[in-house]
């Protein structure tokens, strides 16, 4: 019997002086589906979560709340969890670093990086930042924090340090010989950078306050509170324990796979981390994941503004599954993502009720109606049509691209693989016309041997897109699973997954819609349960920013501090009053002090489009080259949005064209028509006329 390989992830440690939200939520589902991923292939996968709770914020959070620091984590860690477990997280340990065992591991760590000759007992004097926990060698009395903008504070106190200093080669050269240990290479550049500037001796002790772990043999100091946190990794599977047991587990899980980080706090990870794991002699985390910020709606997230969105409001009005499915569609891994709530219905409606949903009702229907819920028996292959191979080829073609493509987390990308199958089989659908076939009195058998084949084909084609994207939406998937016939998902190995596995006759459960259609209200509870929710007293204060963020943004406590940042790009998120259409009239069309005839409004045509290709102009700070499906053709459209939409938030996005204007030549590309765009604010911000309710493509508006 082969022996299971083994995957340990671990999402950051979320600081715990704010309650959790969607942006604290975008790590944990990230690695909870590459977990889930791992798991369908057979390895021996452990994933850690938990939060951070010890140092000097934490007890000036606590004395504004009238709490002691214990009474505060003990809430905002049960907040949390329990978060954690709505959202149907599959965690194997949730750890805090006011657990008794990690205190203890966390002090075998110290005593080890001591006895090897690491550590020693000096003075500090100089800046230190609260709000990002972070010693600011370089800074003035009252200047700011390089990270966050704040003002630091002048600290002076008996510390102990480590010779930090003593690692730049050693890590340089680690770097250089695993390229993969830091990713994506934007990151691993600005570690490498940091490194060769020179590294200084780090202060690892606060004498100053108490809440923290105690320095072994010194209780005058407490241990550091991003050494604390950053030990969580090995603490929770048993590192420093006495028992035998977890001491076998951390040998087993050992070291990382991947520590999924936000970008903000790859110093920490990246420099600091393996250098105490070096000076330990422990063996260094395989690689580090660094993802980018989740934005509202191209603003920060703050109280004062009222648009910090909780997890839980998305996943009480559409489903847990619309939320994953979103953050891992919408936002590109590793770069900044968007996040508003007409953009999550859109994209719900559009590629979960419409497409898969779709493709799942009809098929499963169908073969309710014409085979008394079977899976029909397909005519020979010989017998097939070029149609039927198509979709198997691309099946198999599916299956490779979206394996490689997940596995280097390119997680948009594989669902957009996945998701081109679903596209070809519902036009399969559409194309053969099985209704049809069923209906047809004369060569009767003959239409019911194609009718099967049809069917089968759908059904192995949805087989397999369930089976693939179940790591990323579990719940939806396990019932079209269900609904197939085919028992529990969670069984089914995605190693084995191929073409052809659907055994004939296999007897379909009850078929039930999957993604009940989102309709305009959606938004209005959303925003409903929002302004309740930001409402209601926190549990604890939100604090202006937490570990790692930076000037004029928000982070979101995540992960030993914070893995994830909200960040104001912009300070024309709020839509202003009256906008304006940025386009013009067709240079043909009559104007009458002002006004135009019906006829005159005629001859604009305006259709409904669907983006597939965007992409930078070279040279143009401004334009973007774009290639619009209007249903009929697709066309070349040269807009000026570049500085409102990255072009991979736009692939897939329906949009209103002007298709009938005549064309003209920008930085020597031909444009074909007009994207329809209000603008609004001083600088006249584009922002895309869209569709809240699913709008076929080509579809004109009158």
């Amino acid at each position: 019997m082969q022996t299971a390989n083994k995957f340990y992830i671990t999402t950051p440690i979320y600081y715990v002086n704010a309650r959790p939200h969607v942006g604290h939520a975008y790590t944990t589902i990230v690695c909870d589906a590459v977990a889930r991923y791992h798991r369908m292939l057979g390895d021996d996968t452990f994933f850690l979560t938990g939060t951070d709770e010890h140092g000097q914020k934490i007890v000036r959070s606590a004395t504004a709340a009238g709490l002691t620091p214990q009474a505060l984590t003990n809430q905002i860690a049960v907040e949390y969890r329990a978060l954690w477990d709505h959202m149907g997280i599959t965690y194997d340990k949730f750890i805090r670093t006011t657990d008794a065992e990690h205190k203890r591991g966390v002090q075998e760590l110290f005593r080890r990086i001591q006895k090897n000759g690491f550590i020693y007992k000096g003075r500090y004097s100089g800046q230190y930042c609260v709000y990002d926990e972070l010693y600011v060698d370089s800074a003035g009395p009252g200047a700011p924090c390089p990270e966050c903008g704040r003002p630091t504070e002048t600290v002076q106190e008996e510390n102990y340090f480590f010779k930090l200093s003593e690692f730049a080669n050693k890590l340089l050269k680690h770097y250089e010989q695993n390229p993969g240990f830091i990713r994506p290479e934007t990151r691993r550049n600005e570690v490498m950078a940091f490194v060769r500037s020179g590294l200084r001796d780090l202060s690892i002790s606060r004498s100053t306050f108490k809440w923290g772990v105690p320095v072994p043999d010194d209780p005058e100091h407490v241990v550091y509170v991003w050494f604390d946190a950053l030990s969580n990794y090995c603490t929770a599977i048993g590192f420093g324990s006495p028992d035998k047991k977890d001491q076998e587990q951390f040998a087993k899980y050992w070291p990382a796979d991947v520590h999924m980080v936000g970008k903000e706090i790859v110093r920490f990870h990246c420099v600091y981390w393996p250098a105490l794991l070096m000076s330990a002699g422990l063996p260094l985390p395989k690689s580090i994941i660094a993802h980018g910020w989740l934005l509202f709606e191209e603003s920060k997230m703050s109280k004062s503004r009222g648009n910090i969105v909780r997890a839980e409001t998305i996943v009480d009005v559409l489903g847990r599954d619309a939320l994953r499915y979103f953050l891992l569609r919408e936002v590109v891994f590793g770069q900044d993502g968007s996040f508003s709530f007409d953009a999550v219905v859109q994209r719900y409606n559009a590629d979960l009720a419409n497409d898969l949903g779709n493709l799942s009702s009809r098929t499963l229907s169908m073969i309710t109606r014409y085979f008394r819920g079977q899976v029909p028996y397909p005519a020979p292959k010989a017998s097939h049509k070029p149609a039927d191979d198509a979709i198997a080829n691309l099946a198999g073609e599916v299956i490779q691209s979206y394996k490689e493509l997940f596995e280097s987390y390119q997680f948009s990308r594989a669902l957009e693989a996945a998701w081109s199958l679903i596209s070809a089989v519902n036009k399969y659908i559409v194309d053969t016309e099985p209704w049809a076939l069923a209906e047809r009195e004369e060569n009767k058998e003959e239409n019911l041997a194609r009718l099967a084949t049809i069917l089968y084909t759908c059904a192995e084609a949805l087989r397999i897109v369930t089976a693939l994207v179940h790591s990323i939406i579990p719940d939806s998937t396990a019932r079209i699973w269900g609904q197939l016939g085919l028992g529990d998902i969670s069984a089914f190995r995605l190693d084995e997954l191929k073409w052809g596995q659907l055994q004939l006759g296999t007897k379909l459960g009850k078929v039930e819609p999957v993604f009940p259609r989102a309709d305009k209200n959606s938004i209005e509870k959303m925003q409903q349960l929002e302004q309740s929710g930001n409402a209601a007293p926190s549990s604890a204060p939100v604090q202006p920013a937490g570990k790692g963020a930076v000037a004029g943004q928000v982070a979101s406590q995540s992960a030993v501090g914070e893995s994830r940042s909200v960040t104001s790009k912009t300070s024309a998120g709020a839509v202003a009053a009256g906008p304006q259409i940025a386009t013009l009239a067709p240079s043909n069309t009559i104007v009458n002090d002002g006004k135009i005839t019906i006829d005159d409004f005629a001859k604009i045509e305006l259709r409904v489009g669907q983006v597939k290709v965007a992409e930078k102009v070279k040279g143009a700070d401004k334009l973007l080259r774009l290639e619009v499906d209007i249903g009929t053709e697709v066309r070349q459209v040269v807009a000026g949005i570049a500085k409102a939409y990255a072009p991979e938030s736009l692939i897939g996005r329906k949009v209103v064209i002007l298709t009938n204007l005549a064309p003209r030549k920008l930085r020597g590309l031909e444009s074909n028509g007009m994207i329809i765009a209000a603008s609004f604010g001083e600088e006249g911000v584009p922002v895309l006329a869209t569709f809240l309710e699913d709008v076929p493509v080509g579809a004109r508006l009158k």
